[in-house]
């Protein structure tokens, strides 16, 4: 695992409804394209293209191609069927690589009345002397961005009827 609680640095966490149940939103927003979701927003490039594996079980392994010319390993490193899954990104390539070693991503899902709450968090590993910066400027933006992206995905695959 890259980031071991030392290490951890800043967080961002974004939350989202859904009317779907828990396991049937898992499973469309781990299938959800992830060009269609990292569309870019400011310092954040978007993704291009992914290589096409399944994700869905440990160590799967796929590298994102970005916009700005950098690429991400991105593993699968938890997946607990109709809960949740977390992965890690390794090797940025980008300008992102000098700022952060890797960051671990998680998301998970609960009942919530007729309908679920996915949650989405992002755990930046910094690197030397980096910490303050990312606390400062780097995890309140992603924070944005990924309120943005979770409820344009939650709202995407929500929209297809349940058995569809």
């Amino acid at each position: 695992m890259l980031i071991t609680r030392p290490h951890v640095g800043p967080a961002a966490t974004s939350f989202a409804r859904s009317p779907l149940p828990p396991a049937v939103l898992l499973e469309r927003i781990a299938a959800y394209p992830i060009p269609s979701m990292f569309v870019g927003w400011r310092m954040f490039p978007a993704v291009t293209s992914v290589d096409d594996v399944a994700w869905d079980h440990v160590d799967a392994s796929r590298v994102h191609r970005l916009a700005d010319g950098g690429q991400v390993t991105e593993t699968m490193i938890e997946w607990t069927p109709g809960h949740g899954f977390a992965y890690e990104l390794r090797g940025f390539t980008d300008v992102f690589g000098r700022l952060v070693h890797g960051v671990r991503g998680e998301w998970s899902v609960s009942p919530d009345g007729d309908g679920s709450i996915v949650r989405w968090t992002w755990e930046f590993a910094p690197r030397r002397f980096r910490r303050r910066l990312m606390a400062a400027v780097v995890a309140p933006l992603w924070a944005m961005y990924s309120h943005r992206m979770i409820t344009t995905v939650t709202a995407a695959v929500s929209a297809e009827p349940v058995g569809a």
